[in-house]
């Protein structure tokens, strides 16, 4: 009922390849007879239209089929992989969990319940409509985790339009908006996707080269990865048509490097938020960092320089935070947004504005300027208090020279002279040896342990 179009695509594509996992090739023939064996398993169980599953897999080929077995269900799903493991049980709490199903590393299936109550009224009220429901949890990088609960009716309209088919890596995660929505989008459009474990430059380098893969869905910080790893050279990426990047903001610096190593490949700014789905977007050209969203569904306003969306596939609302829509439906994203035109571009999170003496500063553009050093790996930066100015700029550093602190100050400070502002020049920096973003492959930005080598 809900994925009919999903089997329709499958019988159409039945002899060709689907999915690669672990090097061993699936088939949208193998994919249909897997789903019809997942909807009797669910059958057996008593598992139900309306019950709260935790599918705590990654992209293999019996997650995606059981993924989609869940959605004809009308179950409502909480996806959760292993780079949220610390959190699992308190998502779980959080989410009203009523049935956990783990897929291991072999692709085998576990099924516990749990004892959990369902009384939270948006979960309540999904579980009478018996339309199936996602819950998907933020990162969290700048606060606690939220839990967004979505009809999945609606998400699933945009996938009924045919698009462009391409082979494809599933970079982003399992239980991410964007995984989600790569995932289905190739599916719906008889596409090849290739699943990874290991999520290195190299091993995504040499996945486009042995699968002749078209299209890279990636966050700008393991594209910086590939640039500094130097990856690209060891493996032939001659196939790779478009780059997607989002999650996050993009480094001009990073783009303007991708553009110039990969001239031929498009370059596409994407974005969406778990609150309200994917949208569609539209870059300037694929070296520029402006860009018009949108698409059936979406509409988008500016409001006092911040970005807000209002979108039939809005979420229904939070499990554990206030609602955080207008009376009138807008979701304010947060994003600080320049325009021209129908062009937007996204300066950045509000919550990370930097303020320096009533000056704003955006990390992200001092970020990009110090990417242009030689010798820099990474480069996290945010505000630290000061009596005076109330913040200065700091930026964490990772280096691959053996420099000294003074000595990297010294010569970031020439560098930087006639490329910032000198309110907008770090103050403060700290050496450090990790990298300085999550699992998710984002940048981590925050306060600096007492710890830390720093001046």
């Amino acid at each position: 009922m809900y994925i009919d179009f999903f089997q329709k695509v499958f019988r159409e594509y039945e002899a060709e390849n689907a999915i690669v996992w672990k090097d061993e090739i699936f088939s949208y023939g193998w994919l249909l007879e897997t789903l019809d064996y997942w909807l009797k398993y669910l059958e057996e169980q008593e598992i139900k239209g309306g019950t709260i599953v935790s599918l705590e897999a990654d992209f293999s080929p019996n997650a995606i089929a059981l993924f989609l077995a869940l959605l004809e269900k009308g179950c409502i799903l909480v996806p959760l992989t292993d780079s949220v493991a610390a959190k699992k049980i308190e998502f779980r709490q959080i989410a009203q969990v009523e049935v956990i199903l783990t897929i291991d590393e072999g692709d085998n299936i576990r099924l516990l319940r749990t004892n959990h109550t369902v009384d939270h009224e948006i979960l309540v009220n999904l579980q009478e409509k018996q339309e199936p429901g996602l819950v998907l949890f933020s990162s969290g990088s700048t606060g606690k985790s939220k839990a967004a609960v979505h009809n999945f009716v609606p998400l699933l309209e945009k996938f009924k339009v045919p698009r462009h088919s391409f082979r494809t890596l599933t970079f982003l995660l399992f239980d991410h908006i964007g995984g989600i929505n790569t995932l289905l989008y190739s599916l719906a459009n008889g596409g090849f996707i290739v699943t990874l474990q290991d999520r290195s430059p190299d091993a995504i380098c040499g996945a486009i080269a042995n699968y002749q893969l078209q299209l890279l869905p990636a966050s700008p910080t393991l594209l910086n990865l590939i640039l500094l790893s130097e990856a690209y050279q060891r493996h032939d990426l001659s196939s790779l048509e478009v780059i997607t990047y989002g999650t996050e903001v993009m480094p001009e610096s990073t783009l303007t490097r991708l553009h110039h190593l990969f001239p031929k490949v498009k370059l596409l700014q994407t974005y969406g938020l778990s609150e309200v789905g994917i949208l569609r977007s539209k870059s300037r050209d694929s070296n520029s960092l402006w860009f018009k969203i949108g698409g059936e569904g979406f509409e988008t306003r500016i409001v006092e320089g911040k970005l807000e969306i209002r979108a039939q596939s809005a979420m229904l609302g939070y499990l554990n935070a206030p609602n955080p829509f207008t009376e009138d439906g807008w979701f304010k994203t947060g994003d600080a947004v320049e325009v021209d035109g129908e062009y937007i571009r996204i300066l950045g999170r509000t919550s990370e504005l930097i303020n320096v003496g009533g000056e704003k500063v955006y990390p992200i553009e001092v970020e990009s300027t110090l990417m242009l050093m030689e010798g820099i790996e990474d480069v996290a930066v945010n505000g630290v208090s000061h009596p005076i100015t109330g913040q200065i700029v700091q930026a964490r550093v990772k280096l691959k020279t053996s420099e000294t602190l003074p000595e990297f100050r010294k010569r970031m400070w020439q560098f930087c002279q006639d490329k910032l502002a000198k309110y907008k020049i770090p103050q403060k920096v700290v050496l450090v040896e990790e990298w300085l973003h999550s699992d998710r492959f984002k940048k981590m930005r925050r306060e600096v342990p007492a710890n830390e080598y720093s001046q």
